[in-house]
């Protein structure tokens, strides 16, 4: 999206303005040092699948994890076990992962499709009540060839406001915008601007550490989102910018300055959950991306490549 300087001076401005408006209500809604300090967390997709949950929860706590991030559970039965397993092993669930939002976009011009997007969202945000988390992640739009960058915004934040945000409000589940490789919200400035527009405590932004590398520098985003961040996704690539390729490592193994990023959490007063979101593995693996989550809490280099 083409922005020239006076268009550029006058949206960070109203995002300015908006930000101050919107401190004098942000003590409504969970804040993301609740607790203080850093916490470690896995998705739930890291843990063996043969596992059932009560298992896979006293494994995430055998390696160290403090907590659990869960995607969208539609089956009643199972949202039940999940929460029974939260409950014998003490292993928080901090957040839900909606699932629907890719299948079903919110910016998309089909009212059925939209509807879809809803249902599934007020699935997550029934489950995060219901397992005792705070924040539901969601993508909020899709730019593709049927839908351009400016309908994507005005359709998403529309659908959002009308019938997103009540329940989230009701609920008292904070909706979590992500930056993801879905051609929207390209630059920090605009994930905070799309967030601020909404006006309200219950929607804030969930930052994925490597999801912008392609384009920009985590450290910057943080710097920029600010309080605005409800929850943090770490994971690493290493990257071919000539060719436009990556592969996907261990923490450490990629391009992300580690300690860069962790200085920017600090400058921002960010104290909440860091979830990890990579390949997962057995016992032993685990634990060694705990170690390395320790020291990026630390401000050091998670990984050194052996001699």
């Amino acid at each position: 999206m083409k922005i020239d300087r006076r268009a550029f001076l006058e949206m960070t401005a109203a995002a300015s303005t908006l930000a101050a408006i919107r401190g004098a209500t942000l003590s409504a809604a969970p804040q993301a040092g609740a607790g203080g300090g850093l916490k470690k967390a896995v998705y739930v997709s890291m843990l063996p699948k043969e596992l059932g949950y009560l298992d896979k929860f006293k494994l995430a706590l055998d390696v160290g994890f403090q907590g659990i991030e869960i995607g969208t559970i539609s089956a009643p039965a199972v949202a039940d076990e999940i929460k029974e397993a939260s409950t014998k092993t003490g292993l928080k669930i901090h957040g839900v992962m909606n699932a629907d939002h890719w299948r079903y976009p919110l910016s998309s011009a089909d009212p059925e499709v939209v509807n879809k997007s809803v249902a599934g969202m007020e699935t997550s945000l029934r489950n995060a009540k219901l397992w005792g988390a705070d924040v539901v992640l969601l993508v909020p739009g899709v730019v593709n060839p049927e839908t351009g960058y400016k309908d994507a915004w005005t359709r998403s934040q529309k659908v959002i406001k009308e019938r997103i945000l009540p329940l989230a409000q009701e609920l008292k589940v904070v909706v979590g915008m992500e930056e993801v490789w879905n051609k929207f919200l390209l630059s920090p400035l605009e994930m905070a601007r799309y967030c601020d527009e909404f006006n309200s405590p219950w929607v804030k932004a969930y930052f994925d550490v490597g999801n912008m590398l392609f384009y920009g520098y985590p450290q910057d985003w943080v710097r920029t989102l600010g309080p605005r961040i409800a929850r943090v996704h770490v994971k690493d690539f290493k990257l071919d910018r000539k060719e436009s390729k990556y592969a996907w490592t261990n923490l450490g193994e990629g391009d992300v300055d580690w300690p860069e990023v962790r200085k920017a959490l600090a400058e921002v007063k960010y104290e909440g959950w860091v979830t990890t979101e990579i390949s997962g593995g057995d016992a032993a693996y685990l634990k060694d991306v705990v170690a390395r989550l320790d020291k990026i809490f630390a401000g050091q280099k998670p990984f050194t490549p052996p001699a």
